[in-house]
């Protein structure tokens, strides 16, 4: 609470954009005994609270890393669980979100997904199109160099002359949005696993040892602080 205080005092201090890697779940769940969707429904509930809380406290735009296009490789067991929370998640949005003012974005290739999961995707950004308040970007079937490739192709149907890192940022699926700030990723492992590869070139990072379900605002709230600690120099001395 006394970190939050801190906070409220210096809204400016809070990054304008974060992205978090949602990652330890299934070790979350075997921790406890329990099935490795067990942790991915924990991991769930906590994206609800998190996304809330950031907006609270005044964050632009949260992405949230939350399936990879490497996870197909999971077993068949484990991927139709995720993509039943995917269609929970996107219920839940177009339900609990209602009242809120914040817009959901999609980073991803989101024409693997079944047709009922593809619907609700386009329900949910048709609802929340012209709000206002934070973004919410949900990296689905998302990976860092498919991205980059993606944005290669399209620029080269825009300019077939020399390609310039103006015209790959403008094809990226987080066209038009800031970098993020600092990126977060709980759970112990520390590698960036394919995320926001372009994006991410002067991020902060903060690895943490707190496996996703157990990420809390308290934890958030560290992060921030920590961000401020550090002097960013964007290459310069």
């Amino acid at each position: 609470m006394a970190i939050f205080k801190k906070r409220q005092q210096l809204k400016a201090d809070v990054p304008a954009h974060i992205a978090i890697v949602m990652d330890g779940n299934g070790r979350w769940a075997q921790k406890r005994g329990l099935p490795r969707t067990a942790g991915h429904t924990a991991g769930a509930a906590n994206f609800k609270k998190i996304t809330m809380y950031a907006a609270k406290i005044g964050v632009k735009y949260l992405t949230l890393y939350t399936f990879s296009t490497e996870n197909w490789r999971r077993s068949d067991d484990e991927v139709g669980a995720l993509m039943r929370l995917f269609k929970q998640y996107l219920e839940e949005a177009l339900r609990d979100f209602l009242e809120e003012n914040i817009k959901v974005n999609f980073l991803g290739d989101t024409e693997a997904f079944n047709d009922e999961l593809k619907a609700l995707i386009e329900d949910v950004k048709e609802v929340s199109r012209n709000r206002t308040g934070m973004v919410l970007n949900l990296a689905m079937n998302y990976g860092g160099r498919a991205e980059i490739a993606h944005a290669v192709n399209e620029a080269l149907k825009d300019n077939h002359g020399c390609i310039t890192e103006e015209d790959i940022s403008k094809h990226l699926y987080t066209a038009g949005m800031p970098d993020p700030d600092l990126i977060i990723r709980p759970s112990g492992e520390m590698r960036i696993s394919n995320f926001l590869l372009w994006q991410g070139a002067y991020s902060e990072f903060l690895f943490l040892s707190t496996l996703w379900p157990d990420f809390k605002p308290a934890d958030l709230d560290s992060a921030i602080i920590e961000f401020n600690r550090r002097s960013r120099r964007f290459g310069g001395a």
